[in-house]
């Protein structure tokens, strides 16, 4: 998978992880870290696979893992995550050379990974399944706290 390890040796790829962590050092609800991105892409690629769906393991990988890299944006400075994570995602896939074609396909999968009602693409549609199937609401000590799962709503536990 080329284009995941070379996401995952970038700087900025790193750096932006290094960021969310820093910013989310004292959040008592889901982390966006190297782990949730990870976990977001296997659960992708088993819905890509028992579904038999178009999407080749590393783009589909690959957009898993970038898709909370603009986090620590949205802590600093208000902006929405998807958008500033879209526009991370396309300076590291512009400099390990992916073909823009591709390229965009992913930004849009970030762009809009946040709300099922937003989906342009399949992959975009895989990408917000999984990445809500890989919330650890089951042993959250803050679930009645959070804003994903109001009170009287129970939390994702399959896709």
């Amino acid at each position: 998978m080329k284009i995941t390890e070379e996401i995952i040796a970038h700087p900025l790829f790193r750096d932006s992880l290094e960021r969310n962590e820093e910013a989310e050092k004292e959040r008592v609800f889901c982390h966006h870290d190297f782990q949730h991105c990870l976990d977001v892409a296997r659960v992708a690629y088993c819905m890509v696979l028992e579904k038999n769906l178009p999407i080749e393991k590393d783009i589909m990988y690959a957009t898993a893992l970038l898709h909370d890299l603009g986090k620590w944006k949205q802590y600093e400075s208000g902006l929405d995550h998807a958008q500033q994570g879209a526009n991370l995602a396309g300076i590291i896939l512009g400099d390990i050379g992916v073909e823009e074609k591709i390229s965009l396909e992913i930004q849009d999968a970030i762009r809009t990974h946040r709300y099922a009602e937003n989906k342009t693409s399949l992959l975009g549609a895989i990408l917000y399944a999984s990445d809500k199937a890989c919330r650890p609401c089951l042993f959250c000590k803050s679930l009645k706290e959070c804003k994903l799962f109001p009170e009287g709503r129970e939390p994702l536990l399959q896709y």
